[in-house]
C-alpha cells in the first residue's frame, strides 16, 4: 500500500494514528468490561441512564472498534516498526471478542460502591473530542497534542475518575461528620426553594470564596507548596495538564468545597448544574488555547487568567487564586491580567519528577526549596 505523502510526514500521521488508535482501543476494551460487569465499573448514578440509552452506546462502542483498527492498519502500513499499529488492532480484536458492541452484563448483584470506570471512558472520550479540535483551531502555543508529560497526565486523569466514587466517600464522611452540629434544616429548606440559576451562582461564590483562601494556603505554606507544586510541575499548559494534581491536593480542595454546599443545602438539580459546568470549565482554563474574553475576564476565570497562575515568570507568581470567579482576586489585590500572555510554565524552584509514582512521592521527600515564588 502507496500512500502519496513524503517520508517526514508519513511517519509523523502514522505515529500519531498509532498512537490515538492504541488509546481508543483501550477505551474500547474498558467500554466491553463496563458491559460485561456493570455493577461493578459502572457508576451506580449512572446506570439507569445508560440502560435508558443502551442502543446509542453500543453504537458508539462499534464506531469506536472500526475506528481502532482502521487507525492500527494505517499505521502499520506507514511505519517500519509495527508496535503501535499492532497494539490498536490487537485491542480492537479483544474487544470484538469480549463481545463487541453486543456484550451482555455477566454480573447482576448490586453493589453499594463500583469503580466507576464508565466516567473515566466517558469523560476522556468526551472531553479530548472536544478540546483536541479546540487546541488546534485557536492554539496559543504551538504544541504536539501528544507533548511531553501526556502520558503522567493521563495517569492522573484514570486515577481521579475512576476513583471518584471512593474519593467522594472520603470527602462526605468527615464532613458529615464534623459539620453535621451546623446544619439546620430550616435555613436549607429556605436556600432549596430559591431559583435553580440563583442557586448555581450561589455555589460559585461560596465555593470559590472557600477555594480561594484554601488554594492561596496552598502556595504560601511550604509543607502544603510541595503538594500542590505538582499541579504546576506541567511544563506545557492543554486540556489534560487540569488533571495533574496529588490525590491530598485533590481531597483538601474538594472537602473545603463541598462543606458550604453541604452547609447551605442547595438543591440537587443546582449541585448538578454546577457539578457539569466545573468539568467543563476546569478542563477549559488549562487547554492551549488563545481565548481572551476581554470583558468576561474580569468576572470569570478564562484560560488567560488561569495560564498566568500557572506561570513561572517572575510578574505572575502567586497570582490568580480563584478558579471560578476571577473578580474575587480583584477584591483580594491578587489579580493579574496584562496585556501580554506568560512566556514559560512551570515551578520556580525544583521541578518535579515526571513520573506518576514520583509525583505522588515527592511531598514526602526532603527538597531544600521554597514556596512558590
Amino acid at each position: 500500500m502507496e500512500l502519496s505523502l513524503n517520508p517526514a510526514r508519513r511517519t509523523d500521521l502514522g505515529k500519531r494514528a498509532g498512537v490515538t488508535g492504541g488509546l481508543l482501543g483501550v477505551l474500547c476494551v474498558f467500554t466491553e468490561f463496563c458491559f460485561l460487569f456493570p455493577h461493578l465499573l459502572v457508576s451506580a448514578d449512572g446506570r439507569a441512564f445508560y440502560s435508558e440509552h443502551l442502543g446509542l452506546f453500543r453504537g458508539i462502542l462499534q464506531v469506536a472498534i472500526i475506528t481502532t483498527f482502521l487507525l492500527g492498519a494505517f499505521s502499520v502500513f506507514s511505519l517500519r516498526s509495527k508496535a503501535h499499529g499492532g497494539i490498536a488492532i490487537v485491542l480492537a480484536l479483544v474487544a470484538l471478542l469480549l463481545g463487541g458492541s453486543e456484550a451482555e452484563p455477566l454480573t447482576h448483584q448490586p453493589r453499594a460502591m463500583s469503580a466507576g470506570l464508565d466516567y473515566f471512558v466517558l469523560e476522556l472520550l468526551v472531553l479530548g473530542l472536544l478540546f483536541i479540535p479546540m487546541e488546534r483551531l485557536w492554539g496559543l502555543h504551538e504544541q504536539r497534542i501528544f507533548r511531553e508529560g501526556w502520558q503522567t497526565d493521563l495517569k492522573h486523569f484514570f486515577v481521579s475518575h475512576v476513583g471518584v466514587q471512593l474519593i467522594s466517600f472520603a470527602v462526605l464522611i468527615p464532613v458529615q461528620v464534623f459539620f453535621a452540629w451546623a446544619v439546620r434544616a430550616d435555613f436549607q429548606a429556605h436556600v432549596a426553594a430559591q431559583p435553580v440559576w440563583l442557586q448555581f451562582f450561589e455555589i460559585l461564590f461560596v465555593v470559590d470564596l472557600v477555594s480561594y483562601w484554601v488554594h492561596r494556603a496552598f502556595h504560601q505554606i511550604p509543607w502544603m507548596w510541595k503538594f500542590h507544586a505538582i499541579h504546576h510541575s506541567s511544563l506545557q499548559m492543554d486540556w489534560l495538564a487540569s488533571s495533574r494534581s496529588h490525590l491530598v491536593d485533590v481531597l483538601v480542595n474538594r472537602v473545603a468545597g463541598f462543606v458550604p454546599v453541604f452547609l447551605l443545602g442547595f438543591s440537587p438539580s443546582a449541585i448538578y448544574g454546577y457539578l457539569v459546568f466545573v468539568s467543563f470549565h476546569a478542563v477549559y482554563i488549562h487547554a492551549n488555547v488563545s481565548h481572551r474574553w476581554p470583558y468576561l475576564r474580569w468576572l470569570f476565570a478564562t484560560p488567560e487568567f488561569h495560564h498566568w497562575h500557572h506561570t513561572s515568570d517572575e510578574e505572575g507568581i502567586d497570582k490568580n487564586f480563584a478558579v471560578f470567579l476571577s473578580f474575587i482576586d480583584v477584591i483580594f489585590r491578587t489579580a493579574h491580567l496584562p496585556a501580554h500572555w506568560p512566556s514559560r510554565y512551570g515551578t520556580t524552584q525544583f521541578q518535579p519528577p515526571e513520573t506518576y509514582l514520583g509525583q505522588l512521592a515527592y511531598p514526602f521527600k526532603r527538597h531544600e526549596e521554597t514556596p512558590y515564588g
